[in-house]
């Protein structure tokens, strides 16, 4: 069917078709489709040797479960009512898994395209699908996922100075992680995803856009580079503020919060590898005292390679220069938990401008501060942190007279719930103790 067409059209399922894994061309192929009529292709590269000893078991699960979650970003396109497996289907639990997962992720979709998600996501379990069983690993060593970002960086460092065995890893390629990269001077796996264009081509006709759960994606993607390298853990950045919601229940951070975090493990130890482990290390600390820590001891390293603005994945591809736009409000919020730790001239200098003194951004500061109906839909801490770190702020920076906001109990140096591995999280409580 001409893609001029499908807009007119009511797609009743979305089809899972097939997947495979070209391992000498180190390519992983997605098929879905709509109703049999579209159909996409998506392909996965995995840009980095592999071990020779690979568990085949082991890595068709993870392949599978791979298939499943990246297929979020097709079917939210047309939200066809039935969800059907051609070749094969999933237990009870993993079916309850994914109806979760997709469902926690989509909120904000929903949300934004006032779209009543009640029934939309219909994952159902097959009968007569064998229950798919762990295997054991003979593992060892992590990854590392580099998000361009403080975080990131910060469990780089510290895991480096504590002789960890660990490789970077990112998805994508994008010029301006390349400084950082080298910078950390630790081997680093890339891996390139290629949407189908198709997708591209039906939203600007008017299919349904918005948030993915692209850390859920990214989850999958990572438990695969392990097994494909050998590796035993994967290390995220993610705080302890990823878990605060950002307007009721709806989380933009869904798949960064420890709920997600939890189930994906739970996920990996029952239907792939007891012996896999995804965690984030710095689940037990809030975004104000990572920024701490980050301002004290590392910011020096990396002070002009290293941005959480999103505008730097939106560069052109030959582009280097990182950038904090200074607009959006991953600037705002950065600047905020940065301000009790650097000096005015430093910060300002960093961003470019005094984003506290921009008229523009007030809006934006007063959802952060908790003053407005919803916190930015976007990768930002908790509201009582940012009121602590104004408060913090307030001497050096007399214009925040201007919000008016209510004091906070948040204390700074509170460990908050995890699933760090005991050896990790002994590590960790050395920078808070």
């Amino acid at each position: 069917m001409p893609l001029s067409s499908v807009m007119k059209h009511d797609y009743q399922s979305f089809i899972f078709e097939d997947y495979s894994f070209d391992k000498e061309n180190k390519k992983l192929i997605l098929h879905y489709s709509l109703d049999e009529e579209i159909f996409f292709t998506e392909e996965i590269i995995f840009d980095f040797t592999f071990v020779d000893n690979i568990n085949e078991k082991a890595l068709q699960n993870a392949l599978f479960g791979t298939w499943v979650m990246l297929g979020i970003s097709y079917f939210k396109a047309f939200l066809p009512p039935k969800i059907k497996f051609k070749k094969q289907g999933f237990t009870a639990n993993q079916a309850e898994f994914f109806q979760k997962t997709w469902a926690g992720g989509l909120g904000e979709f929903f949300y934004q395209n006032k779209i009543d998600p009640q029934g939309k996501i219909n994952f159902s379990s097959n009968k007569k699908t064998k229950p798919t069983n762990p295997v054991s690993l003979n593992v060892s060593g992590s990854i590392v996922p580099l998000g361009g970002g403080k975080d990131s960086l910060v469990t780089t460092e510290i895991l480096k100075e504590n002789n960890e065995d660990f490789v970077t890893w990112t998805v994508g390629e994008f010029p301006f992680l390349q400084n950082m990269i080298s910078k950390t001077r630790v081997p680093h796996l890339n891996v390139r995803r290629h949407l189908d264009p198709k997708l591209l081509d039906l939203n600007a006709q008017g299919a349904l856009n918005g948030h993915v759960p692209i850390s859920a994606i990214l989850a999958f993607l990572g438990v695969t580079s392990a097994i494909l390298t050998g590796r035993k853990n994967v290390i995220l950045s993610n705080e302890h503020s990823a878990s605060e919601p950002t307007v009721g229940d709806i989380n933009h951070q869904y798949s960064k919060s420890l709920e997600f975090e939890r189930d994906f493990q739970t996920y990996v130890h029952d239907f792939i590898s007891p012996d896999l482990n995804y965690f984030s290390f710095l689940r037990p600390l809030a975004e104000l005292k990572i920024a701490q820590v980050f301002c004290r001891k590392y910011l020096d390293m990396y002070e002009k390679i290293f941005s959480s603005c999103n505008s730097n994945y939106r560069l052109t591809e030959k582009s280097k220069q990182i950038t904090w736009c200074g607009k959006c409000p991953k600037c705002a919020f950065v600047f905020a938990i940065f301000a009790p730790f650097l000096g005015r001239e430093r910060l300002i200098s960093l961003f470019g401008k005094n984003l506290f003194a921009d008229k523009d951004l007030d809006q934006t500061f007063r959802e952060l501060l908790g003053l407005e109906k919803s916190k930015p839909f976007e990768c930002v801490g908790e509201i009582e942190e940012v009121r602590k770190s104004l408060e913090l702020a307030q001497e050096k920076w007399p214009e925040l007279s201007k919000f008016d906001f209510p004091k906070s109990n948040f204390t700074l140096e509170e460990l908050h719930p995890h699933l760090i591995p005991e050896n990790f999280y002994e590590i960790l409580r050395k920078i808070v103790s």
